[in-house]
């Protein structure tokens, strides 16, 4: 049976329940390793799918922009789009339960605080397609955040990578401004090759986020070349 056969049969089991149907299932579900709900695939999507919907529910109203940037990011196969779709709307009905989907999700990669940026990194790709990031969605990726073990200046520097015009270019790429020059080039050609989506596919980044690799290159990138431009380099 694929994932996508036992979303297919949780979708099946929701019937016509409601969004607390759907939470006590997810919760459920996500409890990765138990030996009946699933693996850490099923585990992950359906994490996913319910903490990307009350992402977009957080400033009280879903739009269309939102829905295509979760679609842009999530690699749906042909005949499960009714599926997912079932999922995403029941649980953008509220934000109620999204720390237990946020728990989840860190507690299947407990020694990969990689792995949690960028399913953060998804999260405000969501948040933003609407032009903004509201104060709520803020307060909820701030939430996961801490959740997932970041500090302020991670979170910070996760910001300013997502703000329309790049923020401080310091701050995106995880720096002080009295960085010397070598150190700066050193840390941006780090983060750089950290970023390359070999190297993502390489350390088992789910496939989706993959996708989102590129935005974040050309934030790092274009932090860099603002400030390369500050220093005359």
């Amino acid at each position: 049976m694929t994932i996508w056969d036992r979303i297919s049969a949780v979708v099946s089991a929701i019937g016509a329940g409601g969004v607390q149907v759907v939470d006590r299932l997810v919760q459920f579900i996500v409890n990765a390793g138990d030996g009946r709900t699933g693996d850490r695939s099923v585990a992950f999507t359906v994490a996913m799918i319910a903490l990307s919907a009350k992402m977009a529910k957080a400033d009280g109203v879903v739009t269309g922009d939102e829905e295509i940037a979760f679609l842009d990011v999530f690699d749906i196969p042909a005949g499960e789009e009714r599926n997912v779709a079932r999922l995403f709307n029941l649980a953008k009905q509220d934000v109620a339960g999204f720390e237990t989907y946020a728990q989840r999700l860190a507690a299947l990669f407990p020694d990969d605080p990689e792995t949690r940026v960028d399913i953060l990194d998804v999260l405000f790709h969501i948040a933003k397609a609407d032009g903004v990031v509201h104060e709520h969605e803020l307060a909820y990726l701030r939430r996961v955040g801490e959740i997932f073990g970041l500090d302020a200046r991670a979170f910070n520097q996760l910001l300013a990578r997502h703000t329309r015009g790049g923020g401080d270019p310091y701050r995106v790429l995880g720096l002080d401004e009295t960085v010397p020059t070598e150190e700066l080039r050193r840390h941006y050609r780090r983060l750089v090759g950290e970023t390359h989506p070999d190297r993502l596919i390489a350390r088992g980044v789910p496939e989706e986020f993959v996708k989102i690799a590129n935005d974040r290159l050309a934030a790092l990138n274009a932090a860099y070349a603002q400030i390369a431009a500050e220093r005359r380099l």
